[in-house]
């Protein structure tokens, strides 16, 4: 048995089991701690590996909304630089055909105003279409996401009454 040892050398307070262990006996009655155990029920197999396609199928459309947008936005941006390579040339050659100095500031000047003007806008348009992107895949995680949670919840009160 084991043996808990006082303060005192050779007085024994307590006798648990034996240490080591010289026979099954030594670890007591195992079966009565196992037998009054409770194992918790096993989930409907069919239930959780549809409950598993479902969130693959909606992660995978998540996914695909997400490069939708992503390649959405890389187009457009690429129209975008397109439009300012057109109209910087347009620029330039409106700068050189003005003739006085004079002429020539006032012309940067607008130029500048209008490609400021363009930059925020086209800043703007992207990120409009990055959120929108982004806000479609996450309405299709967070659906799912609460299916899943009532799922679960019809399972566990499906368990609980057997």
């Amino acid at each position: 048995m084991f043996n808990v040892s006082s303060a005192v050398p050779g007085q024994q307070e307590a006798n648990f089991m034996a240490f080591p262990p010289k026979s099954m006996a030594d670890f007591g009655d195992f079966t009565k701690f196992f037998a009054e155990m409770k194992m918790p029920a096993m989930p409907d197999m069919d239930a959780f590996v549809a409950a598993t396609r479902r969130n693959m199928e909606t992660l995978t459309a998540a996914n695909r909304v997400a490069l939708e947008g992503a390649q959405a936005v890389a187009r457009r941006h690429m129209e975008i630089m397109q439009q300012s390579m057109t109209e910087m040339t347009e620029a330039m050659r409106a700068i050189t055909t003005t003739e006085s100095p004079q002429a020539k500031a006032a012309k940067q000047a607008e130029l500048l105003k209008h490609a400021y003007e363009r930059a925020v806008a086209n800043i703007k348009e992207l990120g409009d279409m990055i959120q929108k992107s982004n806000a479609e895949a996450l309405k299709l995680l967070n659906t799912r996401f609460t299916e899943a949670m009532d799922e679960i919840k019809q399972l566990a009160e499906k368990s609980a009454s057997k």
